[in-house]
């Protein structure tokens, strides 16, 4: 069974950085598209950042473009979202997930995805 693992979540100081880490275990780690999504109390889970299996091709959501990077180690076993210039709109539960099988596109419906990890809380305050 694939287990997907999230770390690095926290509280900051809007303006604050943090930066996240997805991992998983076997084979299907290298050759998935991974992405991350962000779901906050009493709203629809949303597709955050998205890295293709090769690293290659991201994709971000309008609202972190330039704030958030996605990246993924040389080894394609660790995925990266590092985040700055945080807002208050930012804080919610950070999921990680993973497209097995993917056919070429970054997906960003939730649909789409595998295998998901826990989350990890991220909370920006004034």
């Amino acid at each position: 069974q694939v287990q997907v693992v999230e770390s690095g979540g926290g509280s900051v100081q809007a303006g604050g950085s943090l930066r996240l880490s997805c991992t998983a275990s076997g084979r299907t780690f290298s050759s998935s598209n991974v992405a991350w999504f962000r779901q906050a109390p009493g709203k629809e889970r949303e597709f955050v950042s998205g890295i293709s299996w090769s690293g290659r091709s991201t994709s971000y959501r309008d609202s972190v473009k330039g704030r958030f990077t996605i990246s993924r180690n040389d080894a394609a076993t660790t995925v990266t979202l590092q985040m700055s210039s945080l807002k208050l709109e930012d804080t919610a539960v950070y999921y990680c997930a993973l497209d097995e099988v993917p056919y070429g596109q970054i997906e960003v419906a939730a649909s789409e995805y595998n295998y998901w990890g826990q989350g990890t809380q991220v909370t920006v305050s004034s």
